[in-house]
């Protein structure tokens, strides 16, 4: 499916969950469909915890030889705090699809991308097999998954984070939400498991199991298989977390129901 011929969605109601500053494009593909979204940010991001320290990590990138992006937030929150001179040489790689356009947009170009969009199938690229003494710079949010540290450093590298944002769960109400689930949810988008397990912090036991039950569309193996462990049933994986991806997941949903 191309980007300017996209499905019939045919009223399709899509439980919107990405942070609500980076929803608006997904949303309008969703209308596009003629799907209907519905906003329900399950995900707050905001600056990182120390701005000063963040700068001083990313501007020792001449002593870097990988430089690893965890996510289009790690991307468009360094950014801003990267130096400007970039050695030519330096390895940048990007977890997934998501990350490796927001390089793209940025002006940087990812060198090591993976087939399986995770972290598992970053750290099996045979770039990161053989890393000993070699110094490794994760960009990413406070806080985040401690796997691909723990296996550099066993390979021999010598792993740094820069933490260049931080994510908090949202004050919302989800009443309403809850109470007309029904009428105004008929599968649910999540692309990341954080925003999975924010959701179901949000909606409680009530909305909980309505939705294990509900259609779910997410944007990794990773997330899909932490979905099944939540008790989700019907689980529907997109190629990645781009917009594109996951509407075209949503569209062979509608398809098939």
């Amino acid at each position: 499916m191309s980007d300017t011929a996209p499905c019939n969605l045919g009223g399709l109601n899509v439980l919107v969950t990405r942070p609500a500053e980076q929803a608006a494009g997904f949303a309008e593909r969703i209308s596009g469909a003629h799907g209907r979204p519905v906003s329900f940010p399950a995900l707050e991001i905001l600056g990182p915890p120390d701005k000063a320290a963040a700068r001083a990590r990313l501007a020792e990138l001449d002593h870097i030889d990988v430089l690893i992006f965890v996510s289009a937030n790690a991307v468009r929150y360094a950014f801003p705090l990267m130096p400007d001179h970039i050695p030519l040489d330096l390895q940048i790689a990007a977890v997934g699809s998501a990350t490796a356009r927001a390089l793209e947009e940025t002006g940087l170009e990812p060198t090591l991308l993976p087939e399986r969009m995770d972290s598992e199938g970053l750290l099996a690229l045979p770039r990161l097999q053989a890393v000993d003494g070699q110094r490794i710079l994760i960009v990413r949010g406070s806080g985040g998954r401690e796997a691909l540290r723990t296996t550099l450093e066993e390979r021999g590298a010598r792993v740094d984070y820069a933490e260049v944002y931080r994510r908090q769960l949202p004050r919302r109400n989800p009443d309403n939400l809850i109470r007309g689930w029904d009428r105004l949810v008929d599968v649910v988008a999540a692309t990341s498991v954080q925003i999975l397990d924010n959701l179901f912090t949000l909606l409680g036991e009530e909305g909980s199991a309505l939705l294990r039950q509900t259609p779910l569309v997410v944007a990794s193996r990773r997330i899909a298989e932490h979905a099944a462990e939540r008790g989700c049933a019907n689980i529907w994986l997109a190629d990645s977390a781009l917009d594109r991806d996951m509407l075209q997941a949503l569209c062979e949903l509608a398809a098939e129901t």
